[in-house]
Parts: C-alpha cells; sequence; structure tokens
C-alpha cells in the first residue's frame, strides 16, 4: 500500500503528484490491470518471450555505445 503524508504547507495536489510517482514506480497500477481478466499460461509465457526479445534487441543496439 503506497502511503504519502502531507507536508506542513504542502498542496495536496503536489502531494498527489508524488503519489502518483511512487504508484508508477513500485508498478502498483500497471500489476493491477494485468490482473484484471485471467490471462492462459501459453500468452503469459508468449508476453514475456516479447518483452525478452524486445529487450535483447534494446541491448544489442547499445551493446557497443
Amino acid at each position: 500500500m503506497s502511503e504519502v503524508k502531507l507536508k506542513k504547507g504542502e498542496p495536496v495536489d503536489r502531494a498527489l503528484r508524488r503519489l502518483k510517482k511512487k504508484v508508477d514506480r513500485e508498478g502498483t497500477l500497471k500489476e493491477v490491470r494485468n490482473h484484471r481478466h485471467f490471462e492462459k499460461p501459453s500468452e503469459k509465457r508468449r508476453r514475456q518471450m516479447k518483452v525478452a526479445k524486445f529487450n535483447a534487441m534494446l541491448s544489442a543496439r547499445y551493446a557497443d555505445v
């Protein structure tokens, strides 16, 4: 559970922005969205392979930089 405490004299919108950044960094919202519907194991594997392939492509592209 993400929590942000208001500092003295801090506007609520600034604290809300800090909360949004914190939730984004933790990946909480992404995980909730992934659990909205059931994902078959084969779909999960396919998605993970796609991410791994993309990361491998990026690392190969920037390996000599």
